[in-house]
């Protein structure tokens, strides 16, 4: 299994917030229902359409307010993924993703790099959305 890490982005929110956020699909509705299709989530499993696949999540792990460890269902390839909070201060924490996927040397060296490249987007993507939005 590969594994990737998104470069550490900092999010200027205490960790307990961001924990809250991204700990329970459901929360996520509001902010995701409009922007994929098919968008269908409880506490613990989500699923949505993306470039013509059924992707099924489901959260296996929590740990307040450390990391939430997320598997993925019904896609070419198994992967998991954390999100990783390491709180600095009240209102500074560090956060990053971690992907391991089981690919295959021709999926690795087809789309390797831009798994990387779409982890670190993600990543980015919602430091700066948990940075800008109001929160609850």
């Amino acid at each position: 299994m590969q594994e990737y890490q998104s470069k550490q982005q900092q999010i200027l929110r205490p960790a307990e917030m961001i924990f809250e956020a991204i700990s329970r699909f459901g929360r996520l509705t509001p902010a995701l229902a409009d922007k994929v299709e098919e968008w269908q989530a409880t506490e613990d499993t989500c699923s949505f359409k993306a470039k013509g696949f059924t992707v099924k999540l489901r959260i296996t792990d929590r740990v307040a307010p450390k990391h939430v460890k997320v598997e993925g269902d019904g896609v070419p390839m198994d992967f998991a993924f954390w999100i990783q909070l390491h709180p600095v201060s009240e209102t500074d924490t560090r956060m990053r993703l971690v992907l391991h996927a089981e690919l295959n040397m021709m999926l690795k060296m087809m789309i390797g790099s831009k798994l990387q490249g779409a982890l670190d987007q993600i990543a980015e993507g919602m430091a700066k959305a948990f940075n800008g939005a109001p929160m609850f």
